[in-house]
């Protein structure tokens, strides 16, 4: 199915590739078939001064990314029927390039009329019916139509966190007391209340006495201790931001001898 005709007049002025992705040229005009409207060729010129416009069927024609993507590469492109791009094609002129591209063409096919967004000096006829470019043939009256536009909001990731525990070690010094037993040699003179206890053993003899002493020594103990919880959590916060884009409008212009029209506005 060929692309709709709003698709098409976006890609006025947008590279047409060919399917390897070489460059064929830029977008000129867009010609649509007189009897159906639709978009049925695209003239290609390869560079700012050149003067041959090549003719290149959009029936399978996409949008990739900011290009327009055709099956045709850039010998055939180059080997295309010269044809004058001068607002219309001949049912010959058709055919030709038809045949060139390998498309089957018949003759109840119409002519291809004027550049999408273009007028025809046609003479007047107020019999005649009004033709919009952007479908169907239509009544007397022309819709104007512009773009307005539409603003909402989507959500995406915006990055991560994470908490992530690690151990640190550091070097702590903490002051213990001690206790350390020490010998104290005390001497006491004979009296009357000791006597006994000195004269009970032999009157000379060699004697020995042994003490045991005692003393303390600092005892390292280590012992985990929970101090905190740490969790994480989000909240919302709302901002303002301000976004712009063009929008296209329609307006309408009449062409003729001013004296002959009256405008009515029936809104």
């Amino acid at each position: 199915m060929p692309p709709s005709i709003d698709t098409v007049q976006s890609w006025q002025g947008r590279t047409m590739v060919d399917p390897a992705g070489d460059k064929l040229g830029t977008i000129d005009a867009i010609y649509l078939d007189d009897e159906t409207g639709q978009p049925e060729w695209a003239t290609v010129t390869r560079g700012l001064f050149s003067a041959k416009a090549a003719f290149v069927p959009l029936a399978q024609a996409q949008a990739m990314g900011d290009s327009v993507q055709v099956p045709y590469d850039k010998q055939q492109v180059s080997d295309a029927p010269s044809m004058e791009a001068d607002g219309s094609l001949s049912q010959d002129d058709e055919a030709e390039l038809y045949r060139h591209y390998g498309l089957d063409y018949t003759e109840s096919r119409s002519d291809s009329g004027l550049p999408a967004g273009t007028v025809d000096d046609a003479p007047d006829d107020r019999d005649t019916v009004g033709r919009d470019t952007s479908g169907p043939t239509t009544d007397q009256a022309m819709t104007r139509s512009e773009e307005e536009l539409r603003v909402g909001t989507q959500t995406r990731e915006a990055g991560r966190a994470r908490l992530r525990k690690y151990v640190t070690t550091e070097q702590q010094t903490v002051t213990v007391p001690v206790q350390r037993e020490e010998v104290r040699v005390e001497r006491e003179p004979i009296t009357d209340a000791n006597l006994d206890d000195a004269t009970s053993g032999p009157a000379i003899s060699e004697e020995e006495h042994e003490v045991t002493l005692h003393e303390e020594t600092p005892v390292v103990e280590k012992r985990v201790v929970p101090r905190e919880r740490v969790r994480m959590d989000t909240e919302t916060v709302t901002e303002e931001r301000q976004v712009s884009e063009e929008v296209r409008q329609e307006q309408i212009e009449v062409d003729g001898d001013q004296d002959q029209f009256r405008s009515q506005d029936h809104r």
